[in-house]
Protein backbone atom coordinates (compact mmCIF):
# COMPACT_ATOMS: atom_id res chain seq x y z
CA UNK A 1 0.00 0.00 0.00
CA UNK A 2 2.97 2.39 0.00
CA UNK A 3 3.09 3.08 -3.73
CA UNK A 4 1.96 6.63 -4.42
CA UNK A 5 2.61 6.93 -8.14
CA UNK A 6 3.39 4.82 -11.18
CA UNK A 7 5.28 6.05 -14.24
CA UNK A 8 5.06 3.93 -17.39
CA UNK A 9 5.52 4.34 -21.10
CA UNK A 10 2.50 3.59 -23.24
CA UNK A 11 2.91 0.97 -25.95
CA UNK A 12 -0.31 -1.04 -25.99
CA UNK A 13 -1.59 0.81 -22.93
CA UNK A 14 -2.16 -2.44 -21.05
CA UNK A 15 0.41 -1.98 -18.30
CA UNK A 16 -0.58 1.49 -17.19
CA UNK A 17 -4.30 0.82 -17.57
CA UNK A 18 -4.26 -2.49 -15.68
CA UNK A 19 -1.97 -1.31 -12.90
CA UNK A 20 -3.85 1.94 -12.47
CA UNK A 21 -7.23 0.25 -12.38
CA UNK A 22 -6.18 -2.10 -9.57
CA UNK A 23 -4.13 0.40 -7.56
CA UNK A 24 -6.73 3.18 -7.69
CA UNK A 25 -9.30 0.75 -6.23
CA UNK A 26 -6.98 -0.06 -3.33
CA UNK A 27 -5.59 3.43 -2.79
CA UNK A 28 -7.71 6.31 -4.10
CA UNK A 29 -4.83 8.80 -3.76
CA UNK A 30 -2.66 6.72 -6.14
CA UNK A 31 -1.59 8.55 -9.30
CA UNK A 32 -0.68 7.12 -12.71
CA UNK A 33 1.62 8.98 -15.11
CA UNK A 34 1.87 7.94 -18.75
CA UNK A 35 5.02 8.67 -20.74
CA UNK A 36 4.99 9.63 -24.41
CA UNK A 37 7.56 11.07 -26.83
CA UNK A 38 7.59 14.85 -27.18
CA UNK A 39 7.77 14.31 -30.94
CA UNK A 40 4.49 12.36 -31.07
CA UNK A 41 2.19 13.66 -28.31
CA UNK A 42 -0.99 11.82 -29.31
CA UNK A 43 -2.00 10.87 -25.75
CA UNK A 44 -1.98 14.59 -24.96
CA UNK A 45 -4.18 15.33 -27.96
CA UNK A 46 -1.33 16.33 -30.26
CA UNK A 47 -0.29 15.25 -33.72
CA UNK A 48 1.66 12.06 -34.41
CA UNK A 49 5.23 12.65 -35.47
CA UNK A 50 8.61 11.02 -35.85
CA UNK A 51 10.66 10.11 -32.79
CA UNK A 52 13.33 7.63 -31.74
CA UNK A 53 11.77 6.13 -28.61
CA UNK A 54 10.90 2.64 -29.81
CA UNK A 55 8.10 0.89 -27.97
CA UNK A 56 6.03 3.96 -27.11
CA UNK A 57 4.40 6.73 -29.11
CA UNK A 58 2.98 4.63 -31.95
CA UNK A 59 1.13 7.62 -33.42
CA UNK A 60 -2.33 6.58 -32.24
CA UNK A 61 -4.12 6.06 -28.93
CA UNK A 62 -4.11 2.30 -28.26
CA UNK A 63 -7.42 0.58 -27.58
CA UNK A 64 -6.19 -0.70 -24.19
CA UNK A 65 -5.30 2.80 -22.98
CA UNK A 66 -7.95 4.32 -20.70
CA UNK A 67 -7.22 8.02 -20.20
CA UNK A 68 -9.65 8.22 -17.28
CA UNK A 69 -7.23 6.06 -15.27
CA UNK A 70 -4.20 8.26 -16.04
CA UNK A 71 -3.66 11.42 -14.01
CA UNK A 72 -1.16 13.07 -16.33
CA UNK A 73 0.81 12.42 -19.49
CA UNK A 74 4.50 13.28 -19.24
CA UNK A 75 6.53 13.99 -22.35
CA UNK A 76 10.18 13.09 -22.89
CA UNK A 77 12.30 13.93 -25.91
CA UNK A 78 14.50 11.46 -27.76
CA UNK A 79 17.79 12.79 -26.40
CA UNK A 80 16.60 12.64 -22.76
CA UNK A 81 15.48 9.03 -23.24
CA UNK A 82 18.77 7.93 -24.77
CA UNK A 83 20.92 9.75 -22.23
CA UNK A 84 18.97 8.19 -19.38
CA UNK A 85 19.10 4.73 -20.97
CA UNK A 86 22.89 5.02 -21.18
CA UNK A 87 23.06 6.27 -17.60
CA UNK A 88 21.04 3.30 -16.38
CA UNK A 89 23.59 0.99 -18.03
CA UNK A 90 26.71 2.86 -16.89
CA UNK A 91 25.75 3.86 -13.38
CA UNK A 92 23.10 1.37 -12.29
CA UNK A 93 24.11 -1.67 -14.33
CA UNK A 94 20.62 -1.93 -15.83
CA UNK A 95 20.75 -2.72 -19.54
CA UNK A 96 17.43 -1.21 -20.50
CA UNK A 97 16.02 0.13 -23.73
CA UNK A 98 15.18 3.62 -24.85
CA UNK A 99 11.56 3.54 -23.63
CA UNK A 100 12.83 2.60 -20.17
CA UNK A 101 15.20 5.56 -20.37
CA UNK A 102 12.20 7.74 -21.20
CA UNK A 103 10.25 6.39 -18.22
CA UNK A 104 13.13 7.07 -15.81
CA UNK A 105 13.66 10.57 -17.24
CA UNK A 106 9.97 11.33 -16.74
CA UNK A 107 9.99 9.90 -13.21
CA UNK A 108 13.02 11.98 -12.22
CA UNK A 109 11.31 15.16 -13.43
CA UNK A 110 8.13 14.16 -11.61
CA UNK A 111 10.07 13.48 -8.42
CA UNK A 112 11.40 17.04 -8.42
CA UNK A 113 7.91 18.48 -8.02
CA UNK A 114 7.27 19.79 -4.49
CA UNK A 115 4.01 17.83 -4.20
CA UNK A 116 5.89 14.58 -4.82
CA UNK A 117 8.30 15.01 -1.91
CA UNK A 118 8.29 11.90 0.26
CA UNK A 119 6.15 9.96 -2.23
CA UNK A 120 7.05 6.49 -3.48
CA UNK A 121 7.22 6.58 -7.28
CA UNK A 122 7.47 3.24 -9.09
CA UNK A 123 8.76 3.16 -12.67
CA UNK A 124 8.12 0.40 -15.19
CA UNK A 125 11.21 -0.52 -17.22
CA UNK A 126 9.53 -2.36 -20.07
CA UNK A 127 12.37 -2.50 -22.58
CA UNK A 128 15.58 -4.52 -22.47
CA UNK A 129 18.74 -2.97 -23.88
CA UNK A 130 20.14 -5.98 -25.73
CA UNK A 131 18.20 -5.11 -28.89
CA UNK A 132 19.71 -1.61 -28.85
CA UNK A 133 23.40 -2.51 -28.47
CA UNK A 134 24.13 -1.82 -32.15
CA UNK A 135 22.11 1.41 -32.25
CA UNK A 136 23.20 5.00 -31.53
CA UNK A 137 21.82 4.61 -28.01
CA UNK A 138 24.77 2.47 -26.95
CA UNK A 139 27.51 3.29 -29.45
CA UNK A 140 29.13 5.63 -26.91
CA UNK A 141 28.68 3.42 -23.85
CA UNK A 142 32.34 2.43 -23.74
CA UNK A 143 33.64 6.00 -23.82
Amino acid sequence: GRIDALVAGVGTGGTITGCSEVLKQRKPSFQAFAVEPTGSPVLSGGTPGPHRIQGIGAGFVPDNYQPSLVDEVLQVDDAEAMVMGRRLARVEGLLSGVSSGAAIAAALKLGQRPEMEGKLIVVVLASFGERYLSTPMFTEIGS
